[in-house]
């Protein structure tokens, strides 16, 4: 045989594969076996674990998953948030007052269970300042934008800005707080209180049909000074050293009943009176903490 034909020989016989590359083919043909075979649920569910560090008995754990009952509590107030946000898009200022009163309501729901069936966890805290953001710093700004502040023009929209931007810089100090100071007292006005004022002021003017250029400069100095409140050094009693387990007098639960029944007359003007009694509270016992010598 020719070198011509030799040569001719080799390049039509196929080349035997080495052991390592048939075992590396193996290999990809096993891997692309097993993802074909996974199922694609499993594969969004481990790949979106929220994965978290937790202290269980003295020693850092990693966790997975989230607790599920006290963040069906914060999606029920994000919700409530979303819906007085579309309701005061659509012009619905009263649907959409009660919706933030219900936030608040589901918003102080959801920490006290949490901690009541010790359900805590960092995801749970993050995703609640998240939904307070929403629920208390941007709803209550834009309805009273869409309600009445629209039609002062420019320093209607930079008021409704400024009381957003007030709200995100108290929840992000109130995270970064947590902890280092007492329980007893809020520093600055707490976001809730300050969108039930707003949501109350526009329920009780709206009910009124209060379109009168006073009104207008009222809402305007309720949205701001409820702003700035919010962003101040003034502390308020955060009612977090109630004992709500200790027996108390029959008259105590009788002035709650007469409060009830006093809201239920006329909602919107006693939330607009409690509240408010509130957001003054601040500021006045400043006052008086001033004025009084010290011994």
């Amino acid at each position: 045989m020719t070198q011509d034909a030799r040569d001719q020989e080799r390049k039509q016989t196929p080349q035997s594969a080495s052991p390592e590359g048939q075992k590396a083919e193996d290999n990809d043909e096993g891997s692309q076996h097993s993802v074909s075979n996974e199922d694609l649920a499993t594969v969004f569910l481990r790949e979106t674990e929220v994965v978290e560090e937790a202290v269980e008995d003295g020693k850092k754990v990693r966790r997975k998953g989230i607790y599920l009952l006290p963040n069906l509590f914060t999606t029920s107030a994000l919700f409530s948030g979303f819906f007085a946000v579309v309701a005061g898009i659509n012009g619905e200022f009263t649907s959409a007052a009660v919706a933030i009163f219900i936030a608040m309501v589901l918003d102080g729901l959801d920490g006290r269970v949490a901690r009541m069936t010790n359900t805590q966890s960092a995801f749970g805290a993050e995703y609640d300042s998240l939904a307070d953001m929403i629920s208390f710093g941007m709803a209550p700004a834009l309805v009273a934008f869409t309600w009445i502040l629209q039609d002062i023009g420019k320093t209607g929209w930079v008021v409704a800005f400024l009381y957003v931007a007030c709200a995100a810089l108290r929840l992000a100090r109130f995270n970064v707080q947590i902890g280092s100071v007492d329980k007893k007292w809020f520093i600055g006005l707490p976001s809730p209180s300050a969108a039930a004022l707003v949501a109350a002021s526009v329920w009780t003017f709206h009910s009124f049909d209060a379109d009168a250029l006073g009104f207008k400069l009222l809402m305007l100095f309720v949205v701001a000074a409820a702003g700035v409140l919010m962003v101040s050094n003034i502390r308020y009693y955060s009612f977090k050293d109630l004992d709500f387990k200790k027996p108390v007098p029959f008259v105590v639960l009788l002035a709650v009943v007469l409060g009830f029944v006093m809201i239920s007359v006329e909602p919107s003007v006693m939330l607009l009176l409690l509240f408010g009694a509130y957001v003054c509270s601040g500021p006045v016992l400043a006052v008086m903490r001033k004025a009084t010598p010290k011994s």
